[in-house]
């Protein structure tokens, strides 16, 4: 199969967005039953029909995703929803209202007009409406919810460019649409409404203090607390080791001082023993380590600049072949309690 690349850079366009004839093209394609990777604020998703049984089994085919993994259905219009939920609660129109369009995914009670891929055979479905402009013309265009995980193999870092597509999928999916880096540059929130009190399923792009001054409290799933393994997972990116670069990867904990000193003692260690050693910092502390490869992914002082250049970062180690990762941690609040999310992630659990 050959991988078509659409442009679509918002800067350079000379008609709507939903005229563009590569806008036009690929909602065709999408009706079809095609593969499309497109850009939305936070990440590179993988589009297909939600409705089309086939086109969604090759989601999980192209990515190597476990089957009960259940997918985020993408709508380009409000009026879409209630086709898809059978019921949305007070509470999830008071968060649409204040989030949507945005890096908001609500699980809601399924209609059950979704193939049961997406779902994975769950009574709930998972909901958000992009809003980054291309994401919004293609699903406008294509008339159709779209399920679209992120746009990579399944447990690498999620794609931030098209190149980052391209590097994982080329030549197994039908399409993807180049609008340049995206925004948030980490997956959105989910937020389970389906009982008495919102839960939380995975930190994102809404931070839980967004939340909470909406909705006053919002509890954790416990499975984001105690990382069990023998649940069925509710929402993308709880059960299974998501987001990882190809070399094994560790974080690091402590105070700051304590911290860079005992990742630059690891580094010294992998070194003696052959290994090629990457270390994963921000601004601040990258000319105190000494390692193959030293990354910086944004500033400690800012955190969303963490965020946006996290998943490109942890690519870097694998273009230059890094065998051994040792991560910064971060404060678990705001932006950092979704960084570390996804950073336990990447590690697979090896934490010191």
């Amino acid at each position: 199969m050959k991988t078509r690349v659409w442009t679509v850079y918002l800067h350079q366009r000379k008609t709507t967005l939903t005229e563009h004839p590569a806008i036009q093209e690929a909602a065709s394609r999408l009706r079809e039953g095609a593969l499309i990777a497109f850009p939305t604020e936070t990440v590179y998703g993988l589009g297909a029909d939600a409705q089309n049984d086939k086109a969604v089994q090759s989601i999980f085919r192209a990515k190597g995703r476990p089957g009960d993994n259940p997918l985020i259905v993408h709508i380009g219009e409000h009026s879409q929803l209630s086709d898809i939920a059978a019921h949305v609660p007070s509470v999830a129109e008071k968060l649409m209202d204040r989030f949507w369009p945005g890096p908001l995914t609500l699980v809601l009670p399924s209609a059950g007009t979704v193939s049961d891929n997406v779902t994975a055979g769950l009574p709930t479905v998972a909901v958000r409406l992009p809003e980054h402009p291309v994401a919004r013309a293609l699903l406008q265009v294509a008339r159709c919810p779209v399920a679209a995980p992120s746009a990579n193999r399944s447990g690498r870092p999620s794609p931030t460019e098209a190149r980052h597509v391209l590097d994982d999928l080329d030549g197994r999916i039908d399409g993807v649409i180049d609008s340049g880096p995206t925004g948030y540059g980490l997956e959105s929130t989910v937020l389970d409404v389906t009982g008495d009190e919102p839960a939380l399923l995975r930190p994102g792009g809404i931070t839980v203090e967004q939340l909470e001054r909406v909705l006053g409290s919002v509890t954790t799933d416990p499975t984001l607390i105690d990382n069990a393994t023998d649940r069925a997972p509710r929402s993308p990116g709880m059960k299974y080791r998501h987001y990882a670069p190809q070399g094994e990867m560790t974080l690091v904990g402590g105070s700051e001082g304590d911290m860079v000193r005992r990742i630059q003692a690891l580094a010294d260690q992998y070194r003696a023993e052959g290994l090629k050693v990457g270390i994963l910092t921000t601004e601040e502390r990258k000319e105190e380590y000494r390692a193959d490869v030293v990354v910086a992914c944004g500033s400690r002082k800012a955190l969303p600049t963490v965020a946006r250049g996290l998943y490109r970062a942890l690519r870097q180690f694998d273009d230059a072949g890094v065998e051994r990762v040792l991560a910064e941690s971060f404060p678990e609040c705001g932006w950092g309690r979704t960084i570390m999310n996804r950073l336990r992630k990447a590690a697979g659990g090896r934490v010191i």
